[in-house]
């Protein structure tokens, strides 16, 4: 195979980075080879079977061949988010400033689309946590939401704001992941492509951007909390020049994470401040281009007053009986109305949710549990994959994997019916979504938005 036609000099100046191996990385990129990665959902146990485990995040594992991921319904089910597995580090990194058994923290995903290490981040976080995800492109949101829904979890707000929107937010989260925008280099393999997209212009354009909004998020993190950064850059500028910046324009504290040495990473300091970096290199790792770090904030930038809301919205008694009957240990919740759909969310994050409501533009906030129609619930898809639904309040129908993909289609599915009324579509246990079952039909609620739309014969499940 000829070899990848990086851009001019880049190369060169790679050289010049700590642990770059020149021949290593041509190779790696020449070789054309694929890494397929997953990450398990701990919250959904399911039959997949895996292959080789990713070294620094214990849900993560390695695929020998990549399957069509569109045709396993377990994936539309949310068992197990498809990740590149560099980018699992963030779990590393977040078990190791996080001791287990300490007070609930709440945790912002900025740039969170289109929800990889959102799910990353709540896998690792308790029901006590809150996890915001923000997402600043208006058109990228839809698919963090669907991702997070599958997720299954209630302790989440999907938010779609600038990072500017969050200064007014002082102090209120413990931890803050950037994920920054940045030039891309890191996945010139995975992508040819963006070879050609690639300048140094640009990078110096990323670098910019990457200081406005780290500067614009630094007031919402807490007093002791932690900011962890990373790119898909291997560009200076992009990751140990913003470390530099950032511990001399803020006062932070850089924070050594343990690593491995046959895990392949490359630690780094930067040049003016020392603080610690992580360099993934393909070729040296099984995974992509990334750079990650994690400073902490020795300084207090202020505090947000607790908002009380007093006028909480008038639930009638009786509507409100229904729709508790349909979450399990329902008393853990806090139930409101958006319109006419009833929400629920873990009752510990009632007053961060009015809080940042008066703050920000929120997307998702915990479980859509549905509409009521008179004294029967139109269920939503929210509900029938969270893990909050009670599920001895609604009927199950099985479905094999051929079935199963007709559903997903919102094709006529192949099923003999025998019961009637609002069903949760199941595949090995786990909840695809609903149907209503008629005497002699069966209605396809499965939403049309995010449908199978190709005819491709199913190959086999990872």
């Amino acid at each position: 195979m000829d070899t990848p036609s990086f851009p001019p000099h880049f190369l060169e100046q790679l050289n010049a980075e700590p642990g770059f191996d020149k021949q290593n990385f041509v190779d790696a990129h020449q070789s054309g080879a694929s890494i397929t990665s997953i990450r398990i959902n701990p919250f959904k146990p399911s039959g997949i079977k895996t292959d080789k485990q990713v070294p620094w995040c214990a849900d993560g594992y390695y695929l020998n061949t990549r399957p069509s991921f569109t045709f396993d319904p377990s994936f539309h089910a949310g068992a197990y988010y498809v990740q590149e597995a560099s980018s699992m580090f963030i779990d590393h990194i977040l078990k190791t400033i996080r001791p287990e058994k300490e007070d609930p923290i709440k945790v912002l995903d900025l740039c969170a689309a289109p929800g990889g290490k959102s799910t990353l981040l709540n896998s690792a976080l308790q029901s006590t946590d809150l996890l915001v995800a923000n997402e600043i492109i208006k058109t990228r949101v839809p698919i963090l939401t669907d991702n997070l829904s599958r997720w299954g979890t209630t302790n989440t707000i999907v938010t779609n704001n600038d990072p500017r929107d969050f200064t007014s937010l002082k102090g209120f989260f413990d931890v803050v992941l950037v994920d920054a925008p940045c030039s891309g280099s890191g996945m010139f393999r995975k992508d040819p492509a963006a070879m050609n997209e690639w300048s140094e212009g640009n990078v110096n354009l990323c670098h910019q951007r990457q200081e406005r909004i780290l500067a614009d998020i630094y007031p919402a993190i807490n007093e002791d909390g932690y900011l962890i950064y990373s790119t898909c850059s291997y560009s200076h500028q992009e990751n140990e020049d913003i470390l530099d910046w950032l511990c001399a324009e803020f006062s932070m504290e850089s924070i050594r994470i343990p690593i491995y040495k046959e895990w392949g990473i490359v630690e780094t300091e930067s040049p003016l401040q020392k603080a610690w970096g992580y360099r993934f290199y393909p070729g040296k790792v099984l995974g992509e281009g990334l750079f990650a770090a994690c400073l902490r904030k020795k300084e207090s930038t202020g505090g947000v007053s607790n908002y009380k809301n007093n006028a909480h919205q008038k639930l009638a008694a009786a509507e409100l009986d229904i729709v508790r009957g349909y979450v399990n240990e329902p008393d853990d919740f806090y139930y409101f109305k958006v319109s006419d759909d009833w929400l629920a969310i873990n009752r510990e994050h009632k007053e961060s949710l009015n809080m940042l409501h008066r703050q920000l533009y929120i997307k998702k906030s915990g479980v859509r549990i549905g509409k009521l129609a008179g004294r029967d619930l139109i269920p939503d898809h929210e509900l029938a994959l969270s893990l909050a639904i009670n599920k001895d309040a609604v009927l199950s129908t099985p479905l094999n994997k051929e079935q199963a993909i007709q559903y997903l289609r919102r094709d006529n599915i192949d099923i003999t019916i025998n019961a009637k009324g609002w069903s949760l579509m199941e595949y090995e246990g786990l909840a695809l979504g609903w149907a209503k079952l008629l005497p002699n039909r069966i209605n396809n609620y499965y939403p049309k938005e995010i449908r199978i739309m190709t005819q491709q014969a199913s190959p086999p499940t990872p």
